[in-house]
């Protein structure tokens, strides 16, 4: 025998139009539970009943109508998989109707009925109206054709015409729910409150997955670890909850007090605190204004309340009835995932002026004219998965990501089906930066983290006109935002081999970039490396060059060192150089010397050599460093590198 399926209904409307009365007539619930409630006589804080259909069972959100508390609305419609829309026969259609059927929209609902209450109240030439009316009002909505049902609770009107029509709207819900994956355990937390014995209680509605005894679960925000010590639904305690199910969670290993409504219990590793989320953004048609780019506005999102800034791409305003992309810059973290509905509501006066979907949960900031990274915030809301995958990789960027991190990310809950198919097509590339982690970066991603590479260095290159190449540390240390400096070492050494990047022995060269030097710097380099020339292997110091041009002595260095680079001249030290052309020869001659074997002194080295120990001592320190020659006590015989050297000389 198949087991009933768990889905939640959200009741809708105005303040006073029977909501509460019709619950307890269908349940035999009273849903509300406080004494302001029933002394007021109306709903304040949210109400739950349950309603069993036989094959579908409704765990009923009998939410407040009165414009003050729609923000317990909003947070009652979390989770919600169909709704009643209640309008009362002897009022009609008022401004709570309209609101709460706009935020129904904007949590993109597609299942509901319409209850008329109080038709006990009316004539039939008035309730013939008032149907027309609501007709009027639902059109173009998900409850343009949902069954329209005329009830009164305290004579039992319609009450099994209505039990009916919420069992076949709940049956296409359940269809609708069917077909999705059931996904990772996902709880919005609508109230958080202490029982004698048992300790901190949270409940809410189940959003998705599925939950058990004894599970390790986290709150976010705040990444708290805590165990389920006990579960209930609808007062009955059970081992397991899921999706489409209220619950109610006693918590093991959290205080009451690090609680509060917003936040979200979920399986560890599925949720991540952000404070900025990219969205496509609505603007209800009903708005009273346009929504002006930078404006705060109030968020909901899930059971949390968020002051936040809309951001839009491009355009500086959006009229109402629009709908564009757009970042939200929130003031506190939240949490959400791809897909997820909010309500935008305006910061004073408060009213409901629109709302739409995340994009990006975890969002990087957009530039305005960032085109690339507009382009690939579309496709993440394209309905195909693999480029919702493809997206989502691109934003990861360089940051460390694992497979159920597309989960959130994409909706998509067989995330290894989509990455094979990008490996297969040739579209990840693996990155070996330590020797036991490999980044996997989208080669979209990594095209822009190769193009922010580039960038730093040609700024480089322009505030050192006269380098061949940036010290490697530089170019790492302005680019620590792209992750640890051996990952962003490895991306370098990835431009080195795809020859993006050269590699001197100055440091890093960006293709196609060298030094500027003005004309009169040209001549300078040339005279300088004329001097080397003709001094051959007697070259003169970097002060007695400096004195013999009459320059600045900063300048003839910077020129020295680019010459060097350049592999026009050697240097022998930081204070003496060498044409490479007298360097070879005496590479050469080095070479031959001590190619018998016997290990010759830096005396007999710089007589063989007929020079002075002003240039032998520098020459052999020179060559050991090389590996031409290695030290033996006193002695110096041919090192690891010398037949390589050596042969470079020659061919040089």
């Amino acid at each position: 025998m198949n087991q009933p399926t768990p889905l939640i209904l959200g009741t809708a409307g105005h303040i006073d139009h029977g909501k509460t009365t019709l619950v307890k007539a269908l349940t035999g619930t009273d849903t509300d539970r406080l004494p302001e409630e029933k002394r007021r006589g109306i709903t304040i804080e949210l109400g739950y009943a349950k309603l069993d259909l036989g094959d579908v069972v409704l765990g009923i959100v009998d939410v407040p109508g009165h414009e003050r508390f729609v923000r317990n609305m909003l947070a009652g419609a979390t989770g919600v998989d169909l709704a009643l829309l209640v309008v009362a026969a002897d009022e009609s259609v008022k401004p709570q109707t309209r609101e709460h059927l706009d935020i129904l929209k904007l949590l993109r609902l597609h299942h509901g009925v319409i209850a008329l209450t109080k038709c006990d109240k009316v004539d039939a030439d008035w309730l013939e109206l008032v149907q027309e009316e609501v007709r009027e009002l639902v059109q173009g909505t998900f409850l343009a054709d949902a069954p329209l049902v005329p009830t009164s609770a305290p004579t039992g009107q319609g009450l099994p015409e209505l039990r009916e029509a919420l069992l076949q709207a709940a049956r296409q819900a359940a269809a609708r729910r069917a077909a999705e994956p059931l996904g990772p355990f996902r709880m919005a937390v609508d109230r958080v409150f202490v029982k004698e014995g048992h300790g901190t209680v949270v409940t809410g509605s189940v959003v998705s997955g599925r939950a058990e005894v004894g599970q390790e679960l986290v709150v976010q925000p705040g990444e708290i670890s805590v165990r389920v010590r006990g579960i209930q639904s609808h007062e009955q305690a059970v081992q397991t909850v899921q999706r489409g199910q209220r619950a109610a969670i006693n918590l093991h290993g959290i205080h009451h007090t690090q609680l509060r409504r917003g936040h979200e219990l979920c399986e560890p590793g599925y949720l991540v605190p952000s404070r900025l989320l990219t969205v496509r953004c609505h603007l209800l048609p009903g708005a009273p204004r346009p929504l002006k780019h930078r404006s705060r506005v109030r968020l909901h999102l899930g059971t949390a309340e968020i002051l936040a800034v809309v951001s839009f791409y491009q355009q500086n305003e959006l009229l109402p009835g629009e709908e564009t992309l757009a970042q939200l810059f929130l003031s506190q973290p939240a949490v959400a995932a791809w897909g997820q509905p909010f309500v935008l509501r305006s910061e004073s006066p408060v009213t409901t002026i629109g709302g739409g979907h995340v994009l990006d949960p975890v969002a990087p900031k957009l530039r305005r004219k960032d085109e690339t990274a507009w382009d690939w915030a579309r496709k993440l809301d394209s309905p195909e998965a693999l480029q919702r995958v493809q997206a989502a990789l691109y934003f990861f960027g360089t940051r460390p990501w694992q497979a159920a991190d597309l989960v959130r990310a994409t909706g998509v809950t067989d995330p290894e089906k989509y990455l094979a198919r990008l490996e297969q097509q040739g579209e990840l590339l693996h990155l070996a930066w330590s020797p036991t982690r490999t980044a996997t970066l989208s080669r979209a991603a990594a095209q822009a983290a190769f193009e922010q590479i580039a960038r730093v260095l040609e700024k480089l290159h322009a505030l050192q006109p006269l380098k061949l190449g940036i010290p490697q540390h530089e170019v790492l240390q302005r680019l620590s935002y792209l992750g640890p400096p051996a990952l962003v070492q490895a991306l370098v050494e990835e431009m080195v081999r795809q020859g993006k990047v050269l590699r001197n022995e100055q440091g890093l060269q960006l293709r196609g970039h060298g030094p500027k030097l003005s004309a009169g710097e040209r001549r300078l380099l040339d005279q300088l490396v004329q001097i080397y020339a003709q001094a051959g292997e007697r070259p003169p110091s970097v002060d007695e060059v400096t004195r013999q041009v009459g320059k600045r002595p900063e300048l003839v260095d910077k020129l020295l060192k680019l010459a060097a680079a350049q592999g026009t001249l050697v240097a022998l030290s930081p204070t003496l150089y060498m044409h490479r052309d007298a360097e070879r020869r005496l590479r050469r001659q080095v070479a031959q010397l001590l190619a018998d074997g016997q290990g010759r002194t830096l005396s007999q080295i710089r007589e063989a050599l007929g020079t002075t120990r002003k240039y032998a001592v520098p020459l052999c320190e020179y060559f050991d460093s090389l590996g031409l020659t290695q030290r033996q006590g006193d002695l110096r015989v041919l090192g690891p590198r010398a037949a390589e050297l050596a042969e470079q000389a020659q061919g040089g």
